[in-house]
């Protein structure tokens, strides 16, 4: 009798483990949701790093017309002085 409740009782705690356990479908939607999260983040990880570019581009851009400009008005004053002295 011991020996036939223990078997009953084997397999129904075996059952319970195989019932209560995920389906495939699950496994492979939470191994599709996984796999889209990593994509989005690599994704958002590329576009950062292209945006972090073009700000440093465009902050180059400014400071080498800041440069130019600065250039410009240096000579424009020296050219002035210089202008003005003959006179």
């Amino acid at each position: 009798m011991k020996k036939v409740l223990s078997i009953v009782a084997v397999a129904a705690l075996s059952a319970a483990f195989v019932a209560c356990g995920p389906s495939k479908e699950e496994i492979e939607a939470k191994e599709k949701a996984k796999a889209d999260s990593i994509a989005a983040v690599e994704k958002a990880k590329t576009d950062s790093i292209a945006a972090a570019e073009a700000a440093a581009a465009e902050a180059a851009a400014a400071a080498e017309k800041m440069k130019a400009d600065s250039t410009a008005m240096a000579d424009s004053l020296a050219a002035a002085a210089k202008g003005g002295k003959k006179k």
